[in-house]
């Protein structure tokens, strides 16, 4: 069953996906992503209900006046996401900057928060880590030149040579961010958020009681394996799963990760309530 829906915020018009019945998954796409990214990754199936907010700025949601845009902005959005579609107490995920969403909602609303879901974190803690310079140097490009002209400076770029080498999917990417009808405004969505963190520290994540699954894979310079192993190990008895890249083998990486998510909840939730089983 699905029920798509508007959210209206108070300077934008936000679209909300509600797909599925049974338990309630809160889940993120990453930066520039959308409905699409999240339903190729979150596994079908009965007995699950996926929530899933589209940013400012992503698929069908409108920019908004507010600036600069933030993860705080974000996850405040999709609190009043959860709220509209009536949960009290929700599994919180996403990808990339989904992760660093559901972290902030699980540490900031920890009596709402069952279980959380990171797959591919961007981020551990810090605001701006390195990882993500390739994606602010992409924006400024875009912001001081526009983007037919950031492209071509970017094609040969330090930064482009090396992540051909090393996380060609990472590269596949950032060359998505120029081809964007939007590409010019939504480059400034690109800077802020790239520059900004989840707004929690190790103390609190330290300080989470709920069964967490952290997902990571090697060839992705964006999203580090050691950062989601880290990330994992900040976490008390959280599981952490490595699998395939998707620069290798994107049919085999997804279905790993579905399988991931759908043994971890079965594992961890009844599927009638959001008392972990």
């Amino acid at each position: 069953m699905a029920r798509p829906a508007a959210l209206l915020r108070d300077d934008a018009a936000l679209q909300v996906s509600d797909h599925g019945d049974g338990v309630a998954v809160v889940f993120q796409h990453g930066l520039g992503g959308g409905e699409a990214q999240v339903a190729q990754a979150f596994p079908p199936g009965p007995g699950l209900r996926r929530i899933t907010l589209e940013c400012r700025g992503h698929g069908a949601s409108g920019l908004g006046t507010s600036r600069p845009f933030s993860l705080e902005m974000f996850a405040d959005d999709v609190v009043a996401a959860a709220d509209q579609a009536g949960l009290d107490r929700f599994v919180a995920g996403g990808i990339s900057m989904g992760a660093a969403i559901a972290l902030r909602l699980a540490c900031r609303h920890p009596d709402r928060v069952a279980g959380l879901l990171l797959v591919r974190p961007a981020w551990i803690f810090d605001s701006a880590p390195a990882n993500l310079r390739p994606i602010a140097e992409v924006a400024g490009l875009i912001l001081d030149l526009g983007p037919e002209k950031a492209r071509t400076i970017f094609t040969q770029s330090k930064t482009a040579a090396r992540l051909k080498r090393e996380a060609p999917d990472n590269l596949a990417s950032l060359f998505g961010y120029f081809d964007r009808p939007d590409a010019a405004p939504f480059a400034q969505v690109l800077a802020d958020i790239a520059a900004d963190g989840p707004g929690v520290s190790a103390n609190n994540a330290a300080a989470l009681g709920i069964p967490t699954l952290v997902i990571g894979n090697a060839m992705d310079a964006v999203h580090p394996l050691p950062a989601a192993r880290t990330l994992a190990a900040a976490i008390p008895g959280a599981t952490f799963a490595e699998i395939s890249p998707k620069a290798l083998d994107s049919v085999r990486h997804f279905a790993e990760l579905q399988a991931e998510i759908t043994t971890f909840l079965h594992a961890h939730f009844n599927f009638r309530s959001l008392v972990p089983s």
